[in-house]
């Protein structure tokens, strides 16, 4: 393979600029990596990113300042050792912080599809934050990825944007998933009898979001609009489950911002009815309202026995984020279907997930915004039940082993 041409950054990076970057399959790795090879020479950067897969962000070095909206992916391990500020922001937001530059705009490093017949470059499989910060970025530089597949749903970015390119021809990263096991399918059967034929679904990513995916499989004209596209919402299409045919936004489209997953997914979305929108859509409360079937289907490290939910600390270390999981949880809970919290009753460490108080006192979904909550031992209902009675019913679907010291 020959070697890569990247470009100079110290051409198009000023000092004390801010820089972005896409994120999961669609990071522009090249460019990130050429960044933070010429950090001595660039001096200290601001960036922002997304969930990553590059290795090299895991222990950023000291002359970049990296901030997310969360910790995912490799930025776990830079949040555990203090390199990474975490941005406590609704994903429905990002967009205006781009607007407004309080998040960094200077210089924007986009992974994107080879220019088509009109000119223009798709930025493929991640257009989520990326296409709401491209008209407030100065100065854009590109990877064109001749296996990045232009996608529907958004205009792409004119070739003639871009202040410089590398040409790459690299797989997309596959982002695998630990398969499920039993605790997962069984949470998956209970979430699943609360969906209903016709119901639009968010659902975020991980074994748990997999089972309940494939515990779908008997349902019928199912929509979907969420934040990130997976294997399992594949499955559905293929099957014939998610049609979106009754939906009153994006009718007959599976909706969503990043595609996340096995080489297989990316490979057939061309085969698929999917438009990738940006943030300001696809998180848009407006846009939500309009679902009057949404069931958002969300994932948490811990919930306390008033149903606040906690997905960003644990253990004293912050391993998740606020995303999209407030944006969808309150849409659904107030003028949508239902609002559906789904954890494993059992933190890694075995320690109780359904707890007295959240950890830091951390509260990523408010309990107004909560209408179930599904363990594998059982199904507590929240919407209309006051705050008196909620306690018992949380600790009713406990691991059996903690519920004696949740009643105490």
């Amino acid at each position: 393979m020959p070697e890569l041409r990247v470009p100079d950054l110290r051409r198009h990076v000023r000092p004390g600029d801010g820089v972005w970057w896409g994120q999961a399959a669609a990071e522009a790795t090249p460019l990130v990596d050429a960044l933070l090879d010429r950090l001595p020479e660039l001096g200290p950067v601001r960036a922002f990113g997304g969930l990553s897969v590059n290795p090299r962000l895991a222990s950023p070095p000291d002359a970049l300042a990296l901030g997310s909206y969360g910790a995912m992916g490799t930025l776990r391990a830079a949040g555990a050792a203090g390199r990474l500020a975490v941005v406590p922001a609704h994903y429905a937001a990002l967009p205006r912080l781009f607007a407004e530059r309080r998040l960094p705009v200077d210089v924007g490093l986009v992974q994107v599809s080879p220019p088509g017949p009109d000119g223009r470059c798709s930025l493929g499989i991640g257009v989520d934050y990326a296409a709401d910060a491209v008209p407030h970025t100065r100065t854009l530089i590109a990877e064109v990825n001749h296996r990045m597949p232009a996608t529907a749903g958004t205009d792409g970015v004119p070739r003639d944007r871009f202040a410089a390119v590398v040409e790459t021809d690299r797989p997309l990263p596959a982002v695998p998933a630990r398969p499920p096991d039993a605790v997962d399918h069984a949470v998956a059967d209970r979430v699943a009898a609360l969906v209903d034929d016709g119901d639009t679904l968010q659902i975020g990513v991980g074994s748990l979001p997999a089972a309940i995916l494939d515990g779908l499989a008997g349902h019928r004209d199912l929509g979907f609009h969420s934040g990130m596209l997976t294997d399992g919402v594949l499955r559905l299409v293929a099957a014939g489950v998610v049609t979106g045919a009754r939906k009153e936004v994006d009718p007959g489209l599976v909706v969503t911002g990043t595609a996340i997953g096995s080489t297989d997914l990316y490979t057939r979305l061309g085969e698929m009815p999917v438009a990738f929108r940006p943030a300001s859509h696809t998180h848009h409360p407006g846009v939500l309202a309009r679902l009057s079937r949404l069931v958002a289907v969300n994932s948490a490290l811990a919930v306390d026995l008033t149903g606040q939910v906690g997905a960003e600390v644990s253990g004293g270390r912050y391993l998740g984020g606020i995303g999209g999981q407030a944006d969808f949880s309150g849409a659904a809970a107030r003028t949508g279907a239902r609002s559906v919290i789904a954890l494993r009753s059992r933190g890694p460490d075995g320690a109780s997930a359904i707890v007295p108080a959240l950890p830091a006192g951390v509260v990523t979904t408010a309990r107004a915004d909560v209408d179930v909550v599904v363990t594998e031992h059982g199904t507590a209902w929240l919407r209309g039940v006051p705050l008196d009675e909620r306690p018992a019913r949380l600790a009713a679907i406990a691991a059996p082993e903690h519920r004696e010291a949740l009643a105490r």
